[in-house]
């Protein structure tokens, strides 16, 4: 058995920001009200399937007084194309009601606020803040999920504790940077069934890659 060493956080998105430079949010917005309806529609979805019906949505819908406009049903003929269509529509049609109501049709910038609206959860909260508005969050997605994991970052299956776990490691004025690189990673490299190992260029620093060869026979 050979001994496993770990690398350094530091180490490793060293690797990270010299892999993947411009590393950043991929789904497409111009306001906060985008980015928050974008979000919302991404869950279980991928952010190019989102940004074509996003395109052709943002074009009819700029306010969320323009989305009270329409009935579920209509909306939903709108996002059909996308998984879950009828539970994001009526979600982001309640939180476009509550907007108007309580907020004079804007997105609030505090993480409290954000999550009480309707399909808004800890991970859409704080993809919001940080894109939108700029405040230090660390959204945990499936991507971040297991690459920290992999990465020897963070470890289980909660995202809440994970968010913990990498938000006690990475200075506050980076989170959100880091939120991206793990994301790139996880989309380009560390692919959840068949991640591309021998092309890695974090395979030395690597907590799974190394566990893998240290347990393989010499």
């Amino acid at each position: 058995m050979k001994n496993i060493r770990q690398a350094s956080p530091q180490t490793i998105f060293k690797l990270l920001e010299q892999t993947y430079p411009d590393a950043h949010c991929e789904l497409n917005f111009s306001n906060p009200f985008q980015l928050l309806v974008a979000t919302i529609l991404s869950a279980q979805a991928t952010d190019r399937k989102v940004n074509q019906i996003t395109e052709r949505l943002f074009q009819k819908y700029v306010t969320p007084q323009d989305l009270l406009q329409v009935t579920q049903a209509e909306f939903e003929q709108e996002i059909k194309e996308i998984g879950l269509y009828h539970n994001k529509a009526k979600n982001i049609l309640a939180t476009c009601r509550i907007l108007v109501e309580k907020y004079q049709g804007k997105v609030p910038g505090s993480f409290e606020e954000l999550i009480e609206l309707p399909g808004v959860g800890r991970k859409t909260a704080n993809v919001v803040l940080s894109n939108a508005f700029g405040i230090p969050a660390l959204a945990v997605d499936t991507h971040v999920l297991r690459v920290s994991n992999r990465l020897g970052l963070a470890a289980g299956n909660n995202p809440d504790l994970v968010e913990e776990q990498l938000k006690n490691l990475i200075p506050q004025e980076k989170w959100s940077q880091a939120h991206h690189l793990l994301i790139w990673h996880g989309r380009r490299t560390c692919l959840a069934r068949r991640p591309l190992c021998l092309l890695c260029p974090l395979s030395s620093v690597c907590a799974a890659t190394q566990s893998e060869a240290s347990s393989s026979p010499q």
